[in-house]
């Protein structure tokens, strides 16, 4: 974003609901909006095809039970589940030491903890949705280069798109850099955990069975999720330097690298497919409003992948938004204020308590398995194998699925946003 506009267009094209991103949570949210009747527009700077929206790539995303129920109501999940793998057992490990604990989602009557699908699967569903819909105005790709927040609208300059934008309510759905974010003055607080995840799909003498690894080792939590197809998804987390190296691999090296890291509990490593690094940042909102702005997502919060959360506590941040949308449409019509100061206050108050959980839980597990000082791993192995013994522990940890505290949103429970 260029700049911040303090003055507004006398001519716009109006909407009540400008969502900034349409990746995988913004395009959620405008799917989630659409039977309410709001004028929405989807804003996003890269064209939705295969090959260019870093959104929708290889990477995999692990999806909780809660969202499993919201792309059912969304009328997604059949589309999804043909090349969604299901996790039924987790293996949890502390690399090099005799601690670890092991989940199995028969044990606690249901299917499965969640569901690994690579995230091309996911947009490719939510594109095919949304290009139905028609209450959404498009504008992707289109790069939005300015902001200006009023007392009662937001607008937005975009281009090439030249006509600006002006709605009631301005969506950041624009990632952990968030320049919506920015643009309105809130601020984030960020921490470099000096680490970045490998990514890679490989496959193995054994098939993926449905178990899911999570290794913790010094450079940093490792997973290796099962895919419908086989073969698994591996996060690799290493030191900067050390991840650099790795990247330069051929092949074989790496699987090599891989296979020693790892281990053997999924056979001998054959094949791997293309690999790409992010680092790995925690990135916290201070608020997740601002006037006439809502944050959603990894503009909201950008999490550790470790335990798979981001991403689901991203839609939930969206699905409770849409549902406390359509709860102000229904009570004062059309011409509603979804805008309005105590609306935003109600959505902060109704995601503090989910958010602020699975964010400690998160960056607490990083911390925990990272910390080497004497006598602490010790204390972590044995916590593990307490929590491998604890049918009660074991309960509450796979409840996580389906969000970690406070009101569950409708979509969460397969239901309409519109009751």
């Amino acid at each position: 974003m260029d700049n911040v506009v303090v003055n507004a267009e006398p001519n716009a094209e109006l909407v009540d609901v400008a969502i900034v991103g349409g990746g995988l949570v913004g395009a959620s949210l405008a799917l989630a909006l659409a039977p309410t009747g709001l004028r929405t527009a989807l804003i996003e700077g890269v064209a939705p095809d295969a090959t260019a929206q870093p959104s929708f790539d290889d990477r995999t995303t692990a999806l909780g039970n809660g969202t499993r129920r919201t792309f059912e109501a969304l009328g997604l999940w059949s589309q999804i589940a043909t090349q969604a793998a299901a996790i039924r057992r987790i293996h949890v490990s502390d690399a090099g030491r005799f601690g670890f604990a092991r989940l199995d989602a028969a044990e606690h009557g249901i299917e499965a903890f969640g569901y690994v699908v690579t995230n091309r699967v996911l947009g490719a569903a939510l594109q095919s949705r949304l290009r139905g819909l028609p209450d959404l105005r498009w504008r992707m790709p289109a790069r939005c280069t300015a902001v200006s927040i009023g007392e009662q609208t937001g607008e937005l300059q975009t281009e090439p798109e030249s006509l600006p934008l002006r709605a009631r309510l301005v969506i950041a759905a624009d990632g952990a850099n968030s320049r919506v974010r920015e643009a309105a003055g809130l601020g984030a607080d960020i921490e470099d955990y000096a680490q970045v995840a490998l990514v890679a799909h490989v496959r193995a003498t054994r098939a993926a069975d449905g178990t899911a690894f999570e290794r913790f080792t010094p450079s940093g939590p490792f997973a290796v999720l099962p895919l419908h197809d086989g073969a698994y998804g591996v996060v690799w987390t290493l030191a900067p330097a050390e991840a650099e190296r790795v990247l330069q691999y051929t092949d074989a090296e790496y699987l090599a690298a891989l296979q020693q890291a790892f281990g053997w509990r999924i056979g001998r490593l054959q094949t791997v497919g293309r690999r790409t690094a992010y680092p790995l940042r925690l990135s916290r909102a201070q608020t997740l409003v601002g006037r006439r702005v809502a944050l959603i997502g990894n503009a909201a919060q950008g999490l550790h992948p470790v335990a798979g959360q981001g991403f689901n506590l991203g839609l939930r941040d969206a699905a409770t938004l849409a549902e406390l949308l359509a709860e102000v449409v229904s009570r004062q019509g059309a011409g509603a204020d979804i805008g309005a100061p105590s609306v935003l206050e109600e959505f902060a108050s109704r995601r503090h308590a989910d958010r602020d959980g699975v964010t400690r839980f998160t960056d607490g597990l990083v911390k925990l398995f990272g910390d080497q000082r004497a006598g602490v791993p010790l204390l972590r192995d044995l916590g593990l194998l307490l929590f491998d013994l604890s049918p009660t522990a074991k309960q509450a940890m796979s409840r996580l699925s389906w969000g970690f505290a406070g009101r569950t949103p409708r979509l969460g429970r397969g239901l309409g946003v519109i009751p």
